[in-house]
């Protein structure tokens, strides 16, 4: 956690935060259930169980924030669109106690996320991808770096024998007399 920026690690608290939320929605409609105030028991269980699954969810991607895991960024980022439009709605519905803090943490959610630093370090720039860390690696040791197929260890116009898998032989025409 002490190599992703502070803009990352303020988007990951969020994320949490809005874990949290989610999950104490999850445990009002439980508790609804379990008092017969849902419409139908049914989907009043169904309603808590997405409810306590989806925080969970949320919770793993702030984890992945946290660890500026590039896969957690698009979650992360839907995770904000989707609570801001909550918030909007319950704002819309006269429900300012709920609609005001949910439209913040979208707010400062996206702001972390789409700061540079936070870009950054969630698309990978400024990191030496692994192969090119081995060839400078290698460099830096003495030592000659393997060259790969895709890096030409094959001469144009020959193929690598059948058993023999690094070398090369050229090829024959199959015509009478032609060589």
């Amino acid at each position: 956690m002490g190599h992703s920026p502070g803009t990352l690690r303020a988007a990951a608290v969020v994320q949490a935060v809005e874990s949290a939320v989610v999950l104490a929605g999850a445990v009002l409609a439980g508790v609804d259930t379990a008092a017969g105030r849902s419409y139908q028991t049914g989907s009043g269980i169904a309603l808590t169980a997405i409810g306590v699954a989806s925080a969970a969810a949320l919770a793993l991607v702030a984890r992945g924030l946290a660890g500026a895991r590039r896969w957690s960024r698009t979650p992360a980022l839907l995770t904000q669109l989707f609570f801001g439009i909550v918030g909007i709605y319950l704002l819309q519905g006269d429900r300012l106690d709920w609609g005001v803090p949910v439209v913040v943490l979208a707010v400062a959610g996206l702001a972390a996320l789409l700061a540079p630093p936070s870009l950054r370090a969630l698309t990978g720039e400024g990191r030496t991808p692994p192969e090119q860390a081995g060839r400078e690696q290698a460099r830096r040791e003495g030592a000659r770096p393997e060259k790969t197929q895709r890096e030409g260890t094959q001469r144009e116009g020959t193929r690598p024998q059948p058993g023999q898998p690094g070398k090369a032989s050229r090829r024959r025409s199959t015509r009478p007399g032609a060589e």
